[in-house]
């Protein structure tokens, strides 16, 4: 990578002669975004020792992937802002949760957060939604500066929902405000929302979504983003026969092309909580909300044996 005088990108990073596919993912973890946040701020600054202080991680990752809390710190990476450049530098990632984190988790009444957690959300989500909705004015999925995946749910549907900027590039329906997205991806069941919006197809019928936090299905993205990087690479590969330089071919199942950086958010205090029995009185709700992690670190636990699935991770931290 390397910047003209002006900043203008000599190298960016789906330059043809780069012999990787690089790819960042980011866990869901609320406030506790700070963490990847942290490492984020690290990695540009060393960048930006190398190439110079307009580096950006947008310009060295091919796609970024995030869910919940994750999503919300891809949209910031990648957004356009002034001269089309990110939105936000890495380091100013942790300032943004510093600043806003107290009124988006502004605490209630004990008394109507009991209530309210009978009938409602424990947050309303009305600044965190102004506060997005602000910071992406009408930017659209099509328009990251790199290629971005975030996960979602449908509880209409009771599906995942997966937004990418490659799927919104040639499926109108899906190419939503990336507020919307950003908005439905942290919408953590109890604590915050569910959010519905609209869309258009290219004949203008109306597309409806009611989504919430991807992570109700998996709040590692790379477990869903394996999978996608399959079709999204495949997608890849069609472009360059049109001549699109944004990426080189790559055969689907060619691993060893991919380059991916997976970044968590800490993690809780291991403890006893159930017993087979006391399960069985439950119904399975409580099986879902507590293992609805078990493939991602299933996955993890087997690649780490063989030397694979580099990952950043942390010291445990208790839940927020």
């Amino acid at each position: 990578m390397a910047f003209s005088t002006n900043g203008e990108i000599l190298n960016p990073a789906g330059s043809p002669s780069k012999k990787l596919v690089t790819i960042l993912s980011i866990d869901g973890g609320g406030i506790r975004g700070i963490i990847p946040g942290t490492i984020l701020a690290f990695l540009e600054s060393k960048l930006q020792e190398l190439d110079g202080v307009d580096a950006r991680l947008a310009d060295y990752f091919d796609v970024v992937a995030g869910t919940s809390t994750g999503g919300l710190v891809t949209a910031m990476l990648t957004a356009p802002g002034r001269n089309n450049r990110p939105l936000f530098a890495a380091k100013e990632i942790n300032q943004f949760y510093l600043e806003n984190s107290p009124n988006i988790f502004r605490q209630k009444n004990r008394l109507l957060s009991l209530l309210g957690a009978v009938v409602g959300p424990k947050y309303d989500g009305k600044y965190l939604h102004s506060k997005i909705q602000q910071l992406l004015g009408d930017t659209r999925l099509h328009q990251t500066l790199t290629n971005i995946v975030v996960p979602t749910f449908d509880i209409k549907l009771l599906q995942p929902t997966i937004f990418s900027t490659l799927e919104a590039k040639s499926v109108a329906s899906k190419n939503a405000l990336l507020s919307d997205i950003c908005i439905s991806t942290s919408a953590a069941p109890t604590y915050l929302p569910g959010h519905y919006f609209e869309t258009k197809d290219s004949e203008g019928n109306k597309r409806s979504f009611n989504l919430v936090d991807g992570g109700v299905t998996t709040n590692n993205p790379i477990n869903i983003f394996f999978a996608f990087t399959l079709v999204a690479m495949n997608s890849v590969t069609k472009e360059i026969f049109t001549e699109n330089q944004d990426f080189f071919p790559v055969k689907p199942i060619d691993y060893g092309k991919f380059l991916v950086l997976s970044l968590g958010t800490g993690s809780a205090k291991v403890e006893e909580r159930f017993s087979a029995q006391d399960s069985s009185k439950w119904g399975p709700w409580v099986a879902i909300q507590q293992g609805h992690n078990a493939v991602g670190q299933h996955i993890y636990a087997g690649e780490r044996r063989h030397g694979r699935h580099p990952r950043v991770r942390t010291l445990p931290s208790s839940p927020f």
